[in-house]
């Protein structure tokens, strides 16, 4: 081994501990052999590790040689000698486990960082500190047309004793402002970003959307769901210095966080390609900084209309087999959420507080649009990741799929909050994947009684049914939807296997974090599980997580982590 290789797995060495042994119950056996090809000589060698492999033929190994970007053998460590010579990085675990980078298949990258946000506000406070702190952020940001910021929960809004607009205008009155709701489905709004955008008392609500007014019909300062959508387009194109700050927040603290727990490849689940979204990531990877493999959800705009945006986004499409980004999904919403009572439901809401039709819920696209978008972009080769929360929404998702898609799509139905029982079967029948997010808090069985004023104890039961969608043969994937959940896998795989009575295995959940994403972004051939000729995307844990509870499993963290053979985050 030469002088420099050595100081090479020295280094890595740092991040070695010793772990007890294989757990009892079978939870790891003795490893089998992938075909040795003993005239490869290998670049990189992990020996001594618990390898769990995602590969059900093979699903335990001792040692995995790399060469280049290139997965070359699986197996023993007896045998992993035969790719060893002095040029080979040799890297003794001593005992950790090693396997598949996660998938975040769901995720808000560009907007959640984004630097373009200049303020953030407490989830609750009272009329007064909101007002002290708007103030604050105005004076701190003196230069900048709109003032755009994000954080409270709707129910403060809600409560509040004034009417939400006169608190905004009493604190900011001279220029507008935007500030984005936690969930992202509403946006409080002043009258001075009102009047810009057009929006008065008698204006009629967007497709997709809600004005929101008092109980007398004046207007409150909250714009639900696409109505505030609508509006923070016209806010984001008015910075000019939106897509740099975008780059940055990308750049200097997206991409090296999700590495850091162990996440090699994401779907971006709205990529708003009318902010320059699209052209971000493009100077990201033309600059060659991709540290994950991408691939974008372009949003659909349910203002636009149908021709001119299928035109658009079928000039969009793009999926190099050579490039770690991918713009091959599109992003649809099908209706809002439960806690704005916007979600698409059967029944109606026990609460009425927007007025909206029936009183179940809101629709950004019918199921009628959605299929005309089906027939229109699969030839094309677009994938559909379709929000369906409440189980009207759901069910005319799966409804649209079954009536227009050729098959061979791989679309996904995300969130699926509130899944009737005689949908989860047509899951696995319309080869449709459900992606569903349960790292927040407020997905455990234990928050579920939150909703009993808004849809009754029964529609608020089993929430995020996991267990009955995997019962079901659905394809699972877990994603975080972040920032709404955080991204870190290590609690969305706790929750997943103790959120009972919807919860999994270990074993499933890692799954979903892995090769189920890898079939929804259409890479299972290249990454997602160990095996012999696929890419060397991995990731070392500091603690084998079939040895710990399901709170312990929330503590672990990533030591070490490879997109195609090269470190991309490093503990020590």
């Amino acid at each position: 081994m030469s002088q420099s290789t050595m100081l090479i797995c020295t280094t890595l060495l740092a991040l070695s501990c010793t772990l007890s042994g294989c757990s009892e119950g079978g939870s790891t056996s003795k490893p089998s052999t992938s075909e040795v090809v003993t005239s490869t000589e290998a670049s990189m060698v992990f020996v001594n590790a618990q390898v769990y492999t995602v590969n059900t033929k093979q699903p335990w190994a001792e040692a995995v040689a790399i060469q280049g970007n290139k997965i070359v053998y699986v197996g023993s460590d007896t045998q992993a000698q035969s790719y060893i010579t002095e040029r080979t990085e040799v890297i003794d675990l001593k005992g950790k486990m090693l396997m598949p980078g996660f998938h975040d298949v769901h995720i808000h990258p560009l907007e959640s960082a984004s630097e373009v946000t200049q303020f953030t506000l407490p989830g609750y406070a009272s009329e007064d500190e909101y007002i002290d702190r708007l103030y604050e952020a105005s004076l701190s940001n003196p230069n900048t047309d709109w003032l755009i910021g994000y954080g409270h929960e709707i129910a403060t809004l809600l409560d509040m004793q004034t009417s939400p607009l006169a608190v905004l205008d009493e604190a900011i009155p001279e220029r507008p402002v935007i500030i984005m709701e936690q969930t992202s489905h509403s946006m409080w709004v002043n009258s001075k970003a009102l009047s810009l955008a057009g929006i008065t008392a008698n204006r009629k609500d967007p497709v997709g959307g809600v004005i929101g007014r008092d109980e007398q019909g004046n207007l409150n300062g909250i714009l639900y769901d696409n109505a505030g959508n609508q509006l923070m387009e016209l806010a984001m194109n008015s910075r000019p210095d939106a897509q740099t700050q975008d780059y940055f927040g990308l750049i200097e603290y997206t991409m090296p966080e999700l590495n850091k727990v162990g996440i090699t490849s994401i779907s971006d689940a709205r990529t708003y390609w009318q902010r320059g979204h699209l052209q971000t990531w493009q100077r990201v990877a033309d600059e060659d900084k991709l540290t994950l493999r991408v691939s974008l959800g372009l949003w659909a705009y349910p203002q636009m209309s149908d021709e001119k945006q299928i035109v658009s986004l079928k000039s969009m499409f793009s999926r190099p087999s050579d490039s770690l980004l991918k713009v091959d999904q599109v992003k649809f919403y099908m209706d809002g959420i439960l806690v704005n009572s916007t979600a698409a439901m059967h029944e109606p809401y026990e609460v009425n507080w927007l007025n909206l039709y029936q009183n179940k819920g809101l629709n950004y696209f019918t199921q009628a649009r959605l299929e005309k978008y089906i027939q229109a972009l699969e030839p094309t080769g677009f994938d559909f990741n379709i929000h369906g929360i409440g189980d009207r929404g759901i069910h005319e998702a799966l409804n649209a799929i079954e009536n227009a898609s050729n098959g061979h799509a791989r679309h996904r139905v995300t969130h699926l909050e509130v899944v009737d029982p005689a949908d989860m079967p047509r899951f696995a029948k319309l080869n449709v994947i459900a992606d569903a997010q349960v790292a927040g808090e407020f997905s455990q069985p234990e928050h579920w009684s939150e909703n009993i004023p808004l849809i009754g104890a029964q529609r608020s039961e089993n929430l995020v049914p996991i267990k009955s969608l995997q019962r079901a043969n659905a394809t699972l994937t877990l994603s975080s939807d972040w920032n709404v959940s955080t991204f870190n896998p290590f609690v969305g795989i706790s929750h997943a296997i103790s959120r009972a009575p919807q919860n999994i295995t270990l074993a499933q959940a890692i799954a979903a974090y892995t090769i189920n994403g890898a079939y929804a972004m259409r890479q299972e051939h290249l990454v997602g599980s160990i095996e012999v000729g696929k890419r060397a995307d991995l990731v070392v844990l500091g603690s084998n997580l079939f040895d710990l509870t399901a709170e312990q499993i929330k503590q672990v963290t990533a030591e070490l982590t490879l997109l195609d053979g090269e470190v991309v985050y490093q503990a020590y």
